[in-house]
């Protein structure tokens, strides 16, 4: 069972889990702006993985360790081989909807700009 301390900003986990829940900081000020990520990752079978985040160390963890997105557990490892900063959320999502629309050959060329 897992207690959620939402207003705290962390998770706690209880016994049964095997490994602890990964901690959720609190929410920035509004001073500090939180910029969004979009990113692709080239997997070990050489396949492509575009997500976002707001964090790419912790995400990254996350799918090394397979608790990441379904697609990546069992592929890596992954080299993060594309990053893009956004000022919003919805900005993000829209820029990842975007590249997936990409066909891979789009995608390798988006890769290989400086």
């Amino acid at each position: 069972m897992v207690a959620s301390g939402g207003l705290l900003g962390y998770d706690l986990v209880s016994p049964a889990c095997s490994r602890p829940a990964e901690r959720i900081e609190p929410h920035r000020p509004a001073s500090q702006p939180m910029a969004w990520i979009v990113y692709i990752l080239e997997c070990a079978d050489g396949s492509l993985y575009t997500g976002i985040t707001n964090d790419l160390p912790r995400r990254m963890r996350l799918h090394t360790n397979g608790n990441g997105a379904k697609y990546t557990r069992r592929r890596g490892p992954f080299t993060v081989r594309y990053t893009e900063s956004l000022e919003s959320k919805g900005a993000a999502l829209q820029r990842e909807a975007a590249i997936k629309a990409l066909d891979r050959s789009a995608k390798v060329a988006l890769l290989s700009r400086p």
